[in-house]
């Protein structure tokens, strides 16, 4: 069952203190230094991003299942990729624009939009994107965020270039739409490898190249489109 705005229940352990945990227990061990995603992740409700039947484990270490067989990310491989973009004081002062790849739930955007980042999110699956809209009208950044429905793997060239590029599902290869998009300079954040398991990448766009600074062995749903996978 999908829970919309008007009926969210108060189950009373989704609290401050269950976001203080998963911060102190799953973030700060593992190396979440960055100031500004260790306050996203105290604020941001991830109840909200989640279905009914999972909702007491919204906190747990671990991704979850949501609509349309998609997941929510384990909590820290958002942290990691979000801390991945490097944004400084000053982009988010700015409000940088962000493109993420694979709306889901919502959560991964919701969190960029709560440090300031103004983000363009693409979601293959209609359904999907519109669990995450009515997930992000919860919150008071969530206007931050406009999901489209598309082919992530061409990325959403109306709004490009982007200071950051996210992808949240798993790519046999680096989407070369993806890199045209990115302003020189920033990075791309995106896991590869075969169906099984993959490996996070953060990709640096130079002038005339790309840096690739491997990260975390990890495994997401499948980027499906004309650069991914195929269904």
């Amino acid at each position: 069952m999908i829970m919309s705005m008007d009926n969210f229940p108060d189950y009373g352990i989704l609290t401050a203190k269950e976001r203080q945990a998963m911060v102190e227990t799953q973030l700060v061990p593992r190396g979440i230094k960055d100031p500004n995603v260790l306050s996203a992740f105290m604020e941001v409700p991830r109840e909200c991003f989640v279905i009914e039947e999972y909702l007491k484990m919204a906190y747990d270490d671990c991704p979850l299942p949501i609509i349309e067989n998609q997941t929510i990310s384990q909590p820290y491989m958002v942290a990691v990729m979000t801390e991945l973009l490097e944004l400084s004081d000053e982009d988010l002062s700015a409000g940088v624009k962000i493109l993420e790849i694979g709306t889901g739930a919502g959560y991964q955007a919701a969190i960029l939009a709560h440090m300031g980042c103004k983000v363009a999110s693409v979601e293959r699956i209609g359904k999907v994107a519109d669990f995450a809209i009515m997930n992000l009208k919860k919150l008071p950044y969530g206007n931050r965020v406009e999901v489209y429905v598309g082919d992530g793997t061409v990325g959403w060239p109306e709004e490009a270039p982007y200071d950051g590029i996210i992808v949240t599902a798993a790519s046999p290869r680096i989407p070369t739409a993806l890199i045209h998009q990115l302003k020189v300079g920033r990075k791309l954040v995106i896991p590869c490898g075969n169906l099984m398991i993959q490996q996070l990448m953060q990709v640096v766009k130079l002038q005339n190249d790309v840096k690739i600074n491997r990260h975390t062995g990890c495994r997401f749903v499948p980027l499906i489109g004309k650069d991914g996978f195929q269904e």
